[in-house]
């Protein structure tokens, strides 16, 4: 079709009341008028602006920018993307077992999945990709790499990779297989009988995950009581969560309401089977980063008295999001629905995009509503715990020593000289390490990292200020004073915040032996949010009187 006759064909499919028959007749002629004029500045565009055009870049650009005004969980998956969607949702993939990233336009092996194909043919993290099957892995994205790791289980795939210290590289066949990621990270039974699940995500893989943790801990260790930690959980699978639920609220109850635009969106979900443990104490772990289906499990266990909630005020994401097909295998995910826990309150925070950056939602702008004990609750600010314990709030510098792979470029380097090290329970940061961690930052940080403190940013800032209001000149001597004994010096912070960078260090050398259950367990053995809810797990007159259990 010419570009004129296509462009006609869709303003009359958008037109049509048939098509969009909620759309009133000055919304359709709106929808007309807009698409013609992109249509006719996009021809203009064309036929005479200087340089080539990226059509894909523009065209997916603006999709981008459109859908990002509605809310942010509304957005455009194109057909290369369309893998990684499905893993998120499934946690299953097929390929060798890999996270990867592009630095200094090599490709790098960020992590590498326990019992998985790369693991078991020698792969580590640090390891660089040169080529996959002959094809060259520098200058790529991690789009490109990622869709040649992939493929059919059971096919091979041929492998040339760099380690740090070796002289030459190796090359490698490696045999495809089906890759699932098993959302539960690490269960076990801490002291005093108390069981402890991590649930990483909310995948179609995670009721039986969760189910198999349960039964081992209640049948073959008799815990007393039990830890759900959803902290950084960020949701997925409704269906996997309301499972979930019902292994501990009985058949029948109220689990969940849905409510959009149109009946259709409508629905309502209750408890279908008999619970598996419907008396053991309970307690849910939450922070900032529990989402969605991590909000919903939380929600409905507070609504209903179920259980403790322990940590800090969730996300707030009640938006329910259903897929739609595009053409050329492009998909849509679009908001259709909110979410309602049984008490009636709806997850959604207020500020659907975080705009307050201290995150307080005033409670003159929320609503009550009562748990099944008649305890208040509010909605528009995601779920509160009943036991607030504030974390510990991450220094500038181990931010920026994480996001210029510091960390990890040191650990990858340490366990090149050290093979071994004791168990995550029993591992040890000494000075020594950490005196090596600083010669390392010496040599190595100083020349790749920005360091930039961030009283120094907000020093700049207050400095254009002062000029542009002509006060600068009159305490420029006192400002510059000030300037001088705040400027960033790397080897002082190291030694002021040696206890929170020498714990991220810890984790990442860990990781490097023990994958992520190993770098959790180690969190584990300091975790104020953890020891609280032991705390009240152990303390029944405490546990009963918050429910409100007569």
């Amino acid at each position: 079709m010419k570009n004129g006759i296509w462009v006609f064909f869709i303003l009359f499919c958008i037109c049509s009341s048939k098509v969009f028959p909620r759309l009133s007749e000055q919304q359709r002629f709106e929808v007309s008028k807009y698409l013609e004029i992109f249509n006719s500045l996009f021809s203009e565009l064309s036929l005479y602006y200087v340089d080539t055009l990226n059509v894909k870049n523009i065209i997916q650009g603006n999709i981008t920018y459109m859908l990002q005004q509605l809310d942010p969980y509304t957005e455009y998956i194109p057909a290369e993307s369309l893998s990684d969607f499905q893993f998120r949702t499934t946690g299953r993939y097929e390929g060798i077992g890999v996270t990867i990233s592009i630095r200094n336009e090599k490709v790098i092996i960020l992590e590498t999945y326990e019992g998985m194909p790369a693991t078991l043919a020698g792969l580590l993290p640090g390891d660089e990709i040169l080529s996959i099957n002959g094809k060259s892995m520098v200058g790529k994205t991690t789009l490109f790499a990622s869709e040649q790791l992939k493929g059919q289980s059971n096919t091979s795939i041929k492998i040339k990779y760099q380690r740090f210290g070796w002289k030459k590289p190796k090359k490698m066949t490696i045999k495809r297989k089906l890759i699932c990621i098993n959302p539960v990270t690490y269960y076990g039974v801490l002291n005093n009988k108390i069981g402890y699940i991590h649930l990483a995500s909310f995948t179609t893989q995670s009721t039986l995950a969760v189910k198999k943790a349960l039964i081992d801990l209640t049948k073959n260790h008799q815990i007393k009581a039990l830890i759900l930690d959803v902290r950084n959980n960020e949701g997925g699978v409704v269906d996997d969560c309301l499972n979930i639920l019902n292994f501990f609220l009985p058949k029948g109850e109220l689990l969940l309401s849905m409510k959009g635009k149109t009946k259709q969106t409508d629905r309502i979900y209750r408890a279908t089977q008999s619970p598996i443990e419907p008396n053991l104490s309970l307690a849910i772990l939450v922070n900032e980063n529990s989402a969605s289906a991590s909000e919903i499990l939380s929600g409905t266990i507070q609504d209903t008295d179920r259980g403790i909630i322990v940590g800090t005020r969730t996300y707030g994401k009640g938006l329910v999001q259903s897929t739609r097909q595009l053409p050329y295998n492009a998909q849509l995910k679009l908001t259709t629905a909110k979410y309602y826990t049984p008490s009636g309150r709806c997850i959604q925070a207020i500020d659907y995009f975080h705009k307050k950056k201290d995150g307080e939602i005033p409670d003159t702008t929320t609503t009550v509503y009562y748990t099944t004990h008649n305890r208040p609750v509010r909605e528009g600010k995601g779920i509160l715990p009943d036991f607030v314990i504030k974390e510990e709030k991450i220094p500038a510098i181990v931010n920026y020593m994480e996001t210029n792979f510091i960390f990890f470029d040191f650990a990858v380097q340490w366990k090149a000289k050290h093979p071994q090290i004791s168990t995550p329970l029993e591992f040890v940061l000494t000075d020594n390490i950490y005196n090596e961690f600083k010669e390392f930052v010496k040599i190595n940080a100083r020349k790749n990292m920005d360091y930039n403190q961030e009283s120094k940013k907000i020093m700049e800032y207050f400095k254009k200020n002062l000029e542009s209001e002509g006060y600068y000149n009159s305490i420029a001597t006192e400002f510059q004073d000030l300037e001088n004994k705040l400027k960033s010096d790397l080897m002082h912070d190291m030694d002021f915040y040696k206890s929170q960078i020498a714990k991220y260090l810890a984790m990442h050398i860990i990781k490097q032996y023990y994958f992520a259950k190993g770098q959790l367990c180690y969190q584990l053995r300091n975790d104020s949010v953890l020891d609280k809810a032991i705390d009240v797990l152990q303390n029944e007159q405490l546990y009963t009187s918050t429910l409100n259990i007569n």
